[in-house]
C-alpha cells in the first residue's frame, strides 16, 4: 500500500500538517503502508496534473483543492482553498467523508487533528506539542515580533530551516521525524543544526536588506526585494524593523515564480479592515484574511510590479 501525500512545500504548518496525517492514516487506516511526500508550491497556472496522484490513496494537507477523480484524502483551511468555484461544488457534492474544509482553523494541522479525534476517534498526546506549535506559528500568535524573528525556540528554529532549505529531498526526510520526535531532539540533529546555523546567518543579512529596501506611508510597507534573491524570508521582519507598520506588501523574485506577499501586523492594534485574501484573489492569488499571496511567472516582473503597487495604493487609502 503506497499513500501519495501532497502537501504545502516549504511551510511548517504543511510539513507538519503531513506529520500528523501520517500518524493518523497508520492508526485509523493501516499500518502497513509506504508514504510518498511531494512539496508543492503556490504558482502560476495549473497546480496539479494527474502525475500528482500516483498513489494506492492520494492526499492533500494544507493547500488547494484538486477535483481529481484519485484525489482520496484533503484537508486545508485557507480562504482560498478552491481554484474555481466548479472545484468548490465539486467538494460540496463529495460523499466520501474523506475531504474536509475548515477556513475557521488558524493552522491545517489542528484542523487535522480535530478532525482525526472528533470524527475517527483518533488522538495522540505526543503529536500535542507539534499541533500546538503549527497553530502558534501559521496563526502569527507569537507574543511579539521579537519571539518570531530572533528565533529563540525548536519550533521556530525548526520553521527557519523549512522554510529556507531548498534541497528537494529534505522536507520528506523531515515528515517522518516530526511524527515521531519531540522538536527539541529534532533541532539537536547535525545535520538540522548545521541547516539551521547557515540559514540564520543568512536571515540576519535579510534583516539589513529589508531594512535598507522598505518604505512606509501611511502605515503600510512596500517592499521590492525583486533584485535580491530572497524569496524566502521570514514575513515577520518587517514588522520587528518598522512595528509602527499595520500592513506589508512584499515583491520578490525567484527561478520559479515572482510572488507578491501581503501582510497584517498582528501586534499593531490599529483597526484593519483589508481582507487580503479577497484582494489577492482579484489577481489571481489568495490566502487568509490576514495574510495572502499571489504567484506570477517568472517572466512577468513588470506585471508583479503594477500589482504590488496597487496593493499597496489600495492599503494606503484605507489608511489615509
Amino acid at each position: 500500500m503506497r499513500v501519495r501525500v501532497c502537501f504545502h512545500n516549504r511551510c511548517f504548518d504543511g510539513a507538519c500538517s503531513a506529520a500528523v496525517f501520517t500518524r493518523f492514516y497508520r492508526a485509523v487506516v493501516t499500518p502497513k503502508v509506504e508514504f510518498d511526500y511531494r512539496g508543492l508550491i503556490h504558482r502560476a497556472g495549473q497546480l496539479f496534473d494527474e502525475s500528482s496522484f500516483d498513489g494506492d490513496e492520494n492526499a492533500i494537507v494544507d493547500f488547494k483543492y484538486s477535483s481529481s477523480p484519485r484525489l482520496t484524502w484533503w484537508f486545508d483551511h485557507h480562504q482560498s482553498a478552491f481554484l474555481t468555484e466548479a472545484d468548490a461544488e465539486h467538494f460540496r457534492r463529495d460523499q466520501s467523508g474523506k475531504k474536509f474544509f475548515g477556513p475557521e482553523f488558524l493552522s491545517c494541522t489542528k484542523l487535522i487533528a480535530h478532525i482525526a479525534a472528533t470524527r475517527f476517534n483518533f488522538h495522540a498526546s505526543d503529536l500535542d506539542e507539534l499541533v500546538y506549535w503549527a497553530d502558534l506559528i501559521d496563526g502569527a500568535q507569537y507574543l511579539d515580533a521579537k519571539m518570531a524573528v530572533e528565533m529563540r525556540d525548536a519550533a521556530t528554529e525548526l520553521t527557519l530551516v523549512i522554510e529556507g532549505t531548498a534541497d528537494p529531498g529534505f522536507l520528506p526526510r523531515l515528515i517522518p521525524m516530526l511524527a515521531s520526535q519531540p522538536l527539541a531532539e529534532i533541532v539537536a540533529l547535525p545535520e538540522i543544526r548545521q541547516r539551521f546555523e547557515r540559514l540564520y546567518a543568512q536571515h540576519l543579512q535579510t534583516i539589513e536588506v529589508i531594512r535598507r529596501n522598505a518604505e512606509l506611508e501611511e502605515g503600510v510597507l512596500f517592499i521590492d526585494l525583486s533584485n535580491q534573491d530572497l524569496e524566502g524570508f521570514s514575513k515577520f521582519i518587517p514588522y520587528y524593523l518598522f512595528p509602527e507598520a499595520v500592513y506589508n506588501v512584499a515583491l520578490s523574485r525567484s527561478e520559479e515564480r515572482i510572488k507578491i506577499a501581503v501582510g497584517t501586523n498582528p501586534w499593531n492594534p490599529a483597526p484593519k479592515s483589508a481582507n487580503l485574501a479577497s484582494i489577492c484573489e482579484r489577481f489571481g492569488g489568495g490566502g487568509h484574511a490576514k495574510v495572502a499571496a499571489i504567484s506570477l511567472p517568472p517572466t512577468e516582473l513588470e506585471q508583479g510590479r503594477r500589482v504590488a503597487a496597487e496593493i499597496t495604493r489600495e492599503l494606503r487609502s484605507l489608511r489615509s
